[in-house]
């Protein structure tokens, strides 16, 4: 009982609870695990956070709160409720405080900026609100979301930025610089031993607030007291925590397990940790597998598991089954843990005090927002004062006493992170930002603290974390980028050396139950690596490396290493432990054995190295020489200790020591290093050496007038003092041998080494890599040689690259053979001339100089992409401030036009003059074709046919390395360029044709020559002549006896220019060798001839291709382009071309059909009643829609008001998407204009049945269930076929209207009444015909005629589809139809289908400029057979029926329509026509008449005009019923009284036939006015005028020819009125006949409207330009205020992965759980979404990946993003960062996609062109 004495003082007796507040906390707190039987509910919760508040604020409640509900609502939290409220200004702006930073906590999924040119470093960012209101035009900005809570925004922060923000809500102090800038002058004090952190004591109130509220004493210490009970709470049940999952093999360790549980009662849970390697599924199968769960329970648990990390899956007393089920879930990898109920249950509480203190620092004490957070600083940088000694030792507490004397609760917490789940770390990072944004001083103590446990920080991220991105180690970005804490905890912790020690023990693998040892022991120096080991695997080393760098970055820390050797020491050890590490030797007989991936792991180490390599190079700026001299004898010791193998660090197996030997060159004997690189070990990792090179390139301070103060004369002298010329030898040998072997592997020479040779290669010489590796090596060579004798390095390279004696004159090599030979010369040559000629480093060239060069090169053979041109640079010069902005001064950017163009950038002309064709980072291909551009340039310039590319001077002015040029002088050089090109010579004349890589070769002899001439002109033209070689014949007799060689022509130029500039010098030297030939004119005469006759032989092969390709872009033209004008005149002959499949010609011998897609669609839009925006858009509609709307997106890029802000939240909702409810089901019908064989067509279906045999797994472009194919040529979706029908030659009756329709009907009198029509027209009385409809019973038991069975077939094809779809989707249609069973049931073909594509393609026109008068001549030959196609299916559906009738039952029919149309007939008893016209849409009469009588389509269409006139007043009556009131809707003046007359007069005669209906039409014409109705009256009847032109255009082209009359500038109306021979509404009072006919149909509808007997409501349809959602020209604008308007409906959360829909603008979350249809096999949100809106189609912009999603059916595909990066190009997933901008011609592409029902197309070819089993993972 002792222990439970202990911890339950004897006052505390449960039944009399503690009066004072904090007592009352502690008791809840420790009886609650009991008392709730260890089950963590919502109410625990609750009754916690009460607890916690009352005891915070004890009697003061009304300080926090206002007085009117001084207690918190339960659940809630204090920060939600003062917001809530507005207590105190909470929730509101922060009011502006000068030297205030901004310290706004970033929330999951917040966008965040980052400004290169204003910040220090990239951890600098900006939220949206301070972004926007500072100026960043022009700047480099970037933009990202925050993938986890916790990062804060720096605005404010003077150390952050590199120049005043101008941010007017967070303006800095004037004092605030010097404080900095005191800071950061800091003295040369060595780093402390013993560390020391900042102690609470020593922070004082953060000052300058105005805002404070006054605070008792007595609150204050309350609220302290109760924090620092909550921290140690919290601490003492961490305590018990294990570090990672891991379950105990038995019941006996279970129960041996630490516990707080004072009883040690038998209670376990099963707890269940969260990762990333496993999905949801797996998941929640195990759960239902192991624990009995239902699917739905165990999915919420799985979500639980997500979002916080982990949750308790089981907990009982049965402690075996406990552990067995703990072992299944562990076998797959899964983190589980069995823990006693007790410490999980306090585990549970603790996250709730997380919680808690994180929600008092986003609350405030009234005005005062920082003093609470003051007050959790305080307690955190205090010792934990521990209940009782029963806490305070046990295994599993880590004893701190050797690193820290004093810990304090914010040391334990960063300790104890790894022991806490996901959300409790998000959390406590949240509360360590707001921390750090209190003031500088408490910045400098948090980062003391973490310096001082990092080491034990980085053991656990190393070794023991399983959720790494949560790790507290990502902390040390927000301190290390700190100049001040970075310069504190440099000196005050000696964090560097700690960081180097755990470098070198980790990699040397000195690891002791999951521990780093610290500090060097003397195994570590001997430290031998081996590279398959753990921690080379590991990769989470890289971010130790970059917190060393993020350290040596700042400028205090820099300064401390310049002026410290210490630090260089140290740092040389770990650069000594890389030396040479994973060497390579060549395999030469036969093919390695085993080809390992270790170099991978070795390259990633040493490349992340070289970057430190290179901060601490540049830290050596701030040295004074003989801080510099000290450094560079360090180094030059470490490298001489291991390469002489003075220590052990090299392996004595491999490497052996340095040994000489002598070589005769020219007539001199040089001493050099003998090494075979073709026999011996050679690695491509010198880290010293990139240390060394990087001292080197302070030149300024190597200058002779520098060295001079510290009394040494110049660098050689440097050297010389610290070791001797052999010695330096040996130490340049080993950068040497790995340039010998890049040679030997790029010569083929290393092939049997297998394709780990080549990846090292790459990676060391690749763009963005070399210069930490490849170029260091080359600049350690190029010091050699103004350190040593030149001609001793010259010769050393010649000896390395085993070229001596062919540069003796031997032109056989024992190892290298042909090929092989010539390019390890061109290889050498390569490396001298780049070591004369490159002066980047050897002249200190300042970076913005260094990135204009090398974009200037990178750019030089011709325009390129951002993406290519960054791909050519080191990524350094990428990162730089400078990299952009020297861009726009070197480069025009060249914006993207078309959807597939991206944006390239083109070198500025005048700049050509600064290219270097031999420049260092160029490959040969590169610089040839750079030589090809830089000729053409210098032609265009000078005229000359053969211009010659003189090189520049090298243009090393200063510094040591200004001798190079007279390196030219050298004779073993002038060797090299003789033989060089006379061996090239002998081997020419041998074999009768230049060896390979001779052009390189002399190409770069010539180069070195053309130098010297320039360079060093007299010498050299002196020394070309004396010296003699082989034969006595000197450089002058090779070049002479090269000039009139039919081989090198060429060269022509090059040399005569080489012999001019020599000539100057020895002019009697180069004439006694010169030959003159002169050359016959006449001759030149038959070579132009030749040319000009070869030059006209090709462009006749050009134009012949052109022709070809342009008939097959003909055949390929996609059948949906509405402005390309194919209106071809009928020809007499019908020639229909050939068949796609078996190429014969097509006509009537065989049957033959067009290939065509129908798909259901609910693209059709009908005017919405409800939303007064909709009607004000047709008052500002434009009266014509064949003309382009005014542009409303501009076309230049970036778009010109981008920078202007777009709040989404004032958008109209839903992204001002089209309500879904008013849309209109039908089919939609395409064609791609190719045709079959029937028979061809049924042979290629069958091969298409084998192809989804044969492979069952694929996911095929098609459905066969769907009767789809894909069309063998234009891989066009399609599931129909249907005959080709020519246009009618029926003359059209030319009567006048009123004779016409006179004759009409006295032909009906004349004829017998025909019951067989009447019987087949709808019972309802619409008049429609039943055998139109899809699912008409009677269509298959037709018996046919054998001759025209081939044609029924494709007839069959339309209607087994179309009868499908229409026996699914009866719910998505409103017309009346009969019952199923009866005839007439299903879609009505006519409407539905013919109505419904017309109206598309006529939706699909608009806005777009049409090709001719109207839009019918916009229509393509394509699309006019379709529509005569699907006319003659149903002139073949109706001769089926009436086969029995004379002439096919035509003169019936047409008298039905006729009946149909004229009121006398309609409203007899006689006929079945009880239903009114004006119910009827107008244009399917019109179809119908089309496709039985064309000859009267003329006539009919008249009718049906004026029909849909008097259609359209009822309909207009009905909308602005609804919308009663006129605010807000723009008044509009009469504009068209010639075409519709005296409106008020035909409104009320259309409406007088019915009483209420006429009242309802006088209130809204007087509401609205003759102005808006006349106006909606035009919009409303211009769509039918279009539909109608595009129907008779198709069936009558003879009698609708193009207009010649009309003028272009008149309204689309009048055009088409004339176009279409209708009289317009203003002509009506002569128009009798239509008089009598309106009346007629208005009073029929009055009646019916008056019996209301039906539904009378005429729904109009939209009749504007159909516009997608509208999404922000920026597209960082749309994640501001996101969590408004990217909800989703369905789980109401901001979805992680939102997915705009397109159509509608709703959100969907797309790829995750929460909305999965379970019911329908899994599906996704934009599945279910798509059913609902688009019907078989989806198009979804998904956000986070930038892309666009396209589904149809069951399957999808991504397409392209519409915005695009600064840059012109596409940025999938926001990798890139920079802000992006829409791209019209995008957009507009996508739109044009979905309207042209391009859907299912796109995504059949995408799928076509990949196999792949489907799903999302391929997508």
């Amino acid at each position: 009982m002792a222990l439970l004495h202990s911890k339950f003082p004897a006052t505390m007796n449960p039944r009399d609870r503690p009066s004072d507040p904090l007592s009352r906390l502690r008791f809840a707190l420790e009886t609650m695990p009991g008392s709730r039987k260890y089950v963590f509910t919502p109410a625990t919760r609750a009754e916690i956070l009460s607890e916690l508040y009352d005891a915070f604020w004890a009697q003061y409640a009304h300080m926090f709160l206002p007085l009117s509900n001084s207690s918190l609502p339960m659940h809630a939290t204090l920060s939600q409720v003062q917001a809530e409220l507005a207590f105190a200004g909470a929730g509101a702006e922060h009011p502006v405080v000068p030297g205030r930073p901004c310290g706004h906590i970033f929330t999951k999924g917040e966008s965040c900026f980052r400004c290169k040119d204003c910040a220090f470093d990239e951890s600098c960012v900006l939220c949206g609100h301070c972004f926007r209101a500072s100026n960043h035009d022009n700047h480099n900005v970037s933009f990202f979301i925050a993938q986890q809570s916790g990062g804060c925004c720096d605005c404010g922060d003077p150390e952050a930025w590199r120049r005043c923000l101008q941010c007017p809500h967070h303006p800095m102090l004037d004092d605030q610089e010097q404080l900095l800038h005191a800071s950061q002058n800091t003295s040369d004090a060595t780093p402390r031993v013993l560390p020391r952190s900042v102690a609470e004591s020593e922070i004082h109130h953060v000052p300058n607030y105005p805002f404070r509220a006054s605070c008792p004493l007595e609150l204050r210490e309350s609220m302290a007291r109760t924090i620092a009970y909550a921290l140690d709470f919290l601490l003492d049940t961490l305590d018990y925590s294990p570090d990672e999952p891991s379950i105990p093999t038995n019941e006996a360790d279970l129960r041996l397990q630490p516990s707080a549980d004072p009883m040690q009662k038998d209670q376990y849970c099963i707890v269940l940790w969260n990762d990333d390697k496993h999905s949801f599924d797996e998941v929640i199968q195990l759960l239902c597998d192991t624990t009995n769960r239902e699917r739905a329970e165990a999915a919420n648990l799985a979500h639980i598991i997500d979002e916080s990390g982990r949750e308790i899956v089981d907990m009982n007393t049965n402690a075996a089954r406990l552990l067995e089920i703990a072992q299944i879930i562990s076998k797959i990898e899964l983190g589980v843990t069995v823990r006693r109920a007790y410490d999980t249950f306090r585990e549970q509480v603790s996250m709730v005090i997380i919680e808690w203190l994180v929600d008092l620092t986003r609350s405030r004490l009234g005005t005062d927002t920082l003093v609470i957070r003051e007050v959790i600083a305080a307690e955190l940088l205090s010792p934990r004062r521990r209940e009782s000694n029963i806490y305070g030792s046990g295994p599993q507490i880590p004893d701190l006493s050797s690193d820290l004397p004093n810990p304090c609760r914010i040391d334990w917490l960063f300790l104890y992170h790894t022991r806490l789940w996901k959300k409790p770390r998000m959390c406590l990072k949240e509360m360590y930002a707001s921390i750090l944004t209190l003031s500088h001083t408490h910045k400098i103590a948090v980062g003391s603290h973490f310096a001082s446990v990092y080491h034990r920080v980085i053991d656990a991220y190393l070794l023991v974390d399983r959720e790494a991105e949560t790790s507290i180690k990502y902390f040390a970005l927000q301190l290390f980028t700190v100049p001040s804490v970075a310069s504190h905890i440099v000196r005050h912790h000696d964090l560097v050396t700690r960081l180097l020690n755990i470098i070198i023990n980790f990699f040397t693998n000195q690891i002791v139950e999951k521990r780093i040892l610290s500090g060097s022991t003397p195994s570590t120096d001997a430290g031998e690596l081996d590279v398959e080991s753990f921690p080379f695997k590991s990769k989470r080393f890289m971010p130790v490396f970059s917190d060393l760098r993020y350290l040596c970055h700042n400028q205090p820390v820099q300064q401390l290493i310049a002026r410290n050797v210490s630090f260089v020491h140290q740092f040389s050890k770990v650069c000594q432990l890389f030396m040479c590490v994973h060497p390579n030797k060549r395999a030469a007989t036969s093919h390695v054995e085993y080809e390992t991936d270790a170099w991978i792991s070795v390259f990633n180490v040493t490349l992340s190295l070289s970057r430190v390599i290179k901060v601490y190079g540049e830290a050596f700026s701030w040295a004074n020489p003989s801080q510099l001299m000290n450094a560079i004898t360090t180094i030059v010791r470490e490298i001489l200790a291991v390469c002489t193998l003075n220590n052990d660090k090299l392996d004595k197996d491999k490497f052996s020591a340095p040994t000489f030997h002598t070589v005769d060159f020219g007539d001199v004997e040089y001493t050099i290093i003998q090494f075979d690189v073709l026999e011996g070990w050679v690695s491509f990792h010198h880290s010293l050496h990139w240390l060394l090179a990087e001292l080197l390139k302070h030149v300024d301070i190597l200058s002779e007038e520098s060295l001079m103060q510290i009394g040494i004369a110049s660098m050689r002298d440097l050297f010389m003092h610290i070791s001797t010329e052999p010695m330096i030898l040996t130490m340049i040998d080993f950068p040497l041998r790995v340039l010998s072997m890049v040679a030997q592997i790029r010569s083929g020479l290393w092939v049997r080494n297998g394709f780990p040779i080549r990846g090292q290669l790459l990676h060391y010489r690749d763009f963005m890599l070399r210069e930490l590796c490849y170029d260091q090596d080359l600049f350690i060579l190029q010091t050699s040689l103004i350190i040593l004798d030149p001609n001793t390095v010259f010769v050393s390279i010649l000896d390395r690259f085993g070229l001596l004696q062919f540069f003796g004159g031997a032109v056989v090599h024992p190892v290298y053979e042909g090929a092989q030979f010539s390019s390890m010369v061109e290889e050498v040559l390569y490396v001298i001339i780049t070591l004369l000629t490159e002066k980047a480093s050897a002249s200190k060239m300042p970076l913005a100089a260094a990135v204009r060069r090398e974009i200037i090169h990178a750019l030089a053979p011709g325009p390129c992409s951002y993406t290519d041109l960054v791909k050519r640079v080191a990524e350094r010069m990428v990162d730089d401030v400078c990299f952009e902005h020297v861009l726009a001064e070197v480069a025009h950017f060249r914006a993207p036009e078309s959807m597939s163009d991206t944006g390239t950038y083109e070198l500025r002309d005048d700049l050509y003059a600064d290219v270097n064709p031999f420049y260092y980072h160029y490959s040969r291909n590169r610089r040839e074709e750079v030589e090809g551009v830089l000729r053409a340039w210098l032609k265009k310039k000078t005229g000359v046919t053969d211009p010659v590319v003189v090189p520049k001077l090298i243009g090393i002015d200063h510094g040591p390395f200004s001798i190079l040029p007279s390196l030219l002088e050298s004779e073993v050089l002038l060797q090299v360029m003789f033989y060089a090109i006379y061996n090239i010579l002998v081997l020419t004349e041998s074999a009768g044709t230049t060896p390979p890589s001779s052009e390189a070769i002399l190409d770069q002899a010539f180069h070195l020559i053309m130098l010297a001439l320039v360079e060093r002109a007299s010498v050299f033209s002196h020394l070309c002549a004396i010296k003699a070689f082989e034969d006595s014949k000197n450089l002058i007799d090779v070049i002479c006896s090269m000039e009139h060689n039919e081989h090198f022509k060429p060269y022509a130029a090059r040399i005569n220019w080489i012999l001019g500039e020599i000539t100057k010098f020895v002019p009697g030297d180069v004439k006694s060798r010169r030959k003159v030939v002169n050359v016959p004119q006449p001759g030149e005469d038959a070579e132009s001839i030749r040319k000009r006759a070869a030059k006209a032989r090709q462009e006749a092969i050009m134009a012949q291709m052109k022709a070809q390709q342009a008939s097959f872009a003909v055949n390929f033209e996609d059948e949906d382009d509405d402005e390309e004008d194919m209106d071809v005149a009928p020809e007499e002959h019908f020639s229909y071309g050939s068949c796609i499949v078996c190429q014969e010609d097509l006509n009537d011998s065989q049957p033959f059909g067009m290939l065509g897609f129908v798909q259901p669609s609910r693209l059709l839009r009908q005017q919405p009643d409800n939303h007064s925006s909709y009607l004000n858009e047709l008052m500002v509609m434009p009266s014509s829609l064949d003309r382009p709307s005014q542009p409303r997106n501009s076309t230049t890029f970036p778009p010109a008001k981008s920078s202007a802000f777009e709040d989404i939240t004032q958008f109209p909702p839903n992204f001002d998407g089209f309500p879904t409810l008013h849309t209109r089901f039908g089919l939609h019908t395409s064609m791609c204009g190719h045709m079959m064989h029937l028979e061809c067509f049924s042979t290629y279906n069958m091969s298409i049945r084998q192809r989804h045999r044969a492979h069952m797994m694929r996911n095929h472009p098609e459905n066969i269930m769907r009767k789809e194919y894909i069309c063998p040529l234009c891989k066009s979706l399609g599931n129909i076929i249907l005959p080709v029908s020519r246009p009618s030659t029926m003359p059209s009756s030319n009567a006048p209207f009123p004779d016409w329709i006179r004759a009409a009907g006295i032909s009906i009198l004349k004829s017998k009444p025909d019951p067989v029509m009447d019987s087949l027209q709808f019972r309802n009385g619409t008049g429609e015909f039943v055998f139109w409809s899809a699912q008409d019973p009677n269509y298959m038991s037709h018996s046919r005629r054998p001759e025209a069975a081939e044609m029924y077939k494709m007839l069959d094809s339309l209607m087994s589809v179309s009868k499908v779809v229409s026996q699914q989707t009866r719910h998505l249609r409103d017309r009346p139809e009969p019952e199923a069973g009866e005839r007439g049931v299903g879609i009505y073909l006519p409407e539905e289908v013919i109505g419904y594509t017309i109206a598309s393609i006529e939706v699909a026109a608009r806005g777009v400029r049409g090709s001719g008068g109207t839009i019918a001549d916009g229509l393509s030959e394509t699309q006019q057979r379709m529509i005569r196609s699907l006319l003659g299916c149903l002139g073949m559906l109706a001769r089926v029926e009436l086969e029995a009738k004379p002439d096919g039952g035509r003169e019936s029919m047409k008298q039905a329509i006729i009946k149909r149309l004229l009121p006398e007939w309609s409203r007899t008893a006689l006929t079945p026509f009880s239903y009114p016209l004006l119910l009827r849409d107008p244009l399917t009469v019109l179809i119908e008449t089309a496709a039985v009588a064309p000859e009267m389509l003329q006539h009919v269409l008249i009718l049906c005009y004026y029909a849909c006139l008097a259609r359209t007043i009822i309909g207009v009556v009905f909308m602005l019923n609804k919308a009663r009131s006129y605010i807000g809707i723009q008044p509009v003046a009469r504009s068209h009284i010639d075409l519709f007359g005296d409106v008020r007069m035909f409104f009320m005669s259309v409406v007088r036939h019915s009483p209420i209906f006429e009242h309802t039409s006088t209130l809204v014409l007087e509401t609205f006015g003759e102005g808006r109705i006349e106006k909606l009256l035009y919009v409303f009847t211009l769509p039918f005028l279009r539909r109608a032109a595009i129907l008779c255009r198709s069936v009558l082209p003879s009698a609708f020819p193009a207009p010649s009359s009309a003028s272009p500038q008149d309204n689309e109306h009048k055009r088409l009125l004339s176009f279409l021979g209708i009289p317009p509404l203003s002509d009506l009072p002569n128009q009798d006949t239509l008089q009598n006919a309106l009346s007629g149909w208005c009073a029929h509808y009055g009646h019916s409207h008056a019996a209301s007997q039906l539904h009378c409501a005429v729904i109009l349809d939209y009749p504007a330009v159909y516009r997608m959602a509208r999404l922000p020209v920026v597209l960082d604008n749309l994640f501001n205020g996101r969590d408004k308007v990217m909800r989703c409906f369905h789980c109401n959360t901001v979805p992680i992965d939102a997915a705009i829909c397109l159509i509608c603008g709703v959100t969907c979350c797309m790829l995750s759980n929460c909305c999965m249809d379970i019911d329908s096999s899994g599906r996704g949100e934009c599945n279910m979404h798509t059913r609902d809106c688009g019907g078989a189609i989806g198009v979804y912009f998904v956000v986070k990946r930038c892309s666009v999603l396209y589904l149809y059916a069951n399957n999808g595909s991504f397409g392209q993003s519409p915005y695009l990066d600064v840059h012109g190009e596409v940025d999938i997933s926001m990798r890139r960062g920079k802000r992006q901008y829409i791209h019209w011609p995008r957009w507009e592409e996508i739109r044009k996609t979905w309207l042209n029902h391009g859907i299912p197309t796109t995504i059949a070819r995408k799928l076509e062109s990949t196999v792949d089993n489907g799903g999302w993972e391929t997508l």
